[in-house]
C-alpha cells in the first residue's frame, strides 16, 4: 500500500509538471500572438499621448526648437482666450441637444419596428441605410439641402409661403442645423435598441395588461426601466463622440459665421495647423480630455438611480 501511494504521488507530480509546462507553454504563445497589438498600443496610442502632455507645457511651432513654458498654455485657456469658452459653448450645446434628440428618435423609430407591421424587414433597412453613408457624403448631401438658393429645405418651406433660411450662414441657425443634421445617423441606435426592446420579458407585460394598464403604463413601467442599460450606454457613446465633432464644422462653415459653429475640436485643429501653435493646442486637447471625464464620471455617478438591471446591480 505504501509503494501503491508513492506511485501515486509520483505520477500526480509528473502530470503537474507536464501542466504547468503546456500552460506555460500557451502563455508564451499568448503573449507572441498579442505582441503586435501591444506594440501598435504602445506607439501609435500611448506614445503620442504622452508627448501630446509634454509638449503642451511647451510653445512649438513645429519648425523652431521647443522652448520650455510651464503652465502659461493653460493659463491662457482660462484667462485670456475667448475662443476656447466660444468653442465649449457651441460643442456642449451640439452634444447634449444631438445626443437627446437622436436617442429619442432611435427609440421611437425602434419601438415602431418591434410592432407586428408589414415588411419590417424593409423599414429597418431604410432606416439603417444612413449610418453606413460615410460621413464626408453625408455632409455634401446635407450641404446641398441646406444650400439658401437652391437647396430642398428651402424649396419644400416654399410651398408654404415661408422665406428661405441661411441655415447654415446665419449664427441662430446653424447649430440647429447641424443637431438635425446628427440625427440622420439615428439608425445605428436604432438597432441596439430594438435588440433590446426584443429582449423584455413577455410576461411583464402580460402582468401590465391584467392590472389593466395601457399602452404608456406599458411603456414606463416596462419597457424604459428594463432597456434603461442600452439607453445608458447609447446615451455615454454618443455624448463623448459628440465632444469631438470636427468635420461639420470645418467643411460645411469653417466654424462660421462668426464663430457660431465653432466646436471644440476645430478650435484645436485651427490652433494646430493654422496659427501654428502646437503646444497650445496640445494644452486645449488635455482640458478637454478632463472635461470628458469629469462628465463621464458624473454621469456614472448618478446613473445608478435611473438605470436598472435584472441582476440588481443598480
Amino acid at each position: 500500500m505504501l509503494e501503491k501511494a508513492v506511485l501515486n504521488r509520483s505520477l500526480a507530480k509528473k502530470i503537474r509538471r507536464k501542466i504547468s509546462h503546456e500552460e506555460k507553454a500557451r502563455l508564451k504563445w499568448g503573449y507572441v500572438f498579442i505582441a503586435p497589438t501591444i506594440f501598435g498600443m504602445c506607439v501609435f496610442v500611448l506614445a503620442p499621448v504622452v508627448f501630446g502632455l509634454i509638449i503642451s507645457f511647451t510653445h512649438w511651432d513645429i519648425i523652431t526648437p521647443m522652448r520650455w513654458a510651464g503652465l502659461s498654455n493653460y493659463k491662457k485657456i482660462f484667462t485670456s482666450d475667448p475662443l476656447f469658452y466660444q468653442s465649449l459653448r457651441v460643442t456642449f450645446y451640439y452634444a447634449i441637444a444631438s445626443v437627446i434628440l437622436t436617442n429619442i428618435l432611435a427609440l421611437f423609430l425602434a419601438t415602431l419596428l418591434n410592432a407586428k407591421i408589414r415588411f419590417k424587414s424593409f423599414f429597418r433597412t431604410v432606416f439603417y441605410i444612413p449610418t453606413i453613408v460615410p460621413l464626408i457624403a453625408a455632409i455634401v448631401i446635407w450641404s446641398f439641402i441646406y444650400n439658401p438658393e437652391y437647396g430642398l429645405l428651402n424649396s419644400l418651406l416654399g410651398l408654404f409661403h415661408i422665406p428661405p433660411q441661411n441655415w447654415l450662414y446665419n449664427a441662430r441657425l446653424v447649430i440647429p442645423a447641424m443637431i438635425v443634421m446628427s440625427m440622420w445617423g439615428a439608425g445605428n441606435n436604432m438597432v441596439i435598441y430594438l435588440a433590446a426592446l426584443q429582449g423584455v420579458p413577455r410576461h411583464l407585460y402580460e402582468a401590465i395588461d391584467v392590472d389593466g394598464g395601457g399602452a404608456w403604463r406599458r411603456f414606463w413601467n416596462v419597457t424604459l426601466p428594463m432597456i434603461s442599460p442600452m439607453i445608458f450606454f447609447n446615451f455615454i457613446t454618443d455624448f463623448i463622440n459628440s465632444l469631438q465633432t470636427f468635420a461639420q464644422g470645418q467643411i460645411m462653415t469653417d466654424g462660421g459665421p462668426n464663430n457660431a459653429s465653432l466646436f471644440y475640436i476645430l478650435n484645436v485643429y485651427n490652433q494646430a495647423f493654422t496659427n501654428n501653435a502646437m503646444g497650445y493646442a496640445a494644452a486645449l486637447a488635455w482640458v478637454l480630455f478632463i472635461i470628458v471625464a469629469i462628465c463621464v464620471g458624473l454621469i456614472f455617478r448618478f446613473s445608478n438611480r435611473w438605470i436598472y438591471y435584472e441582476g440588481g446591480e443598480a
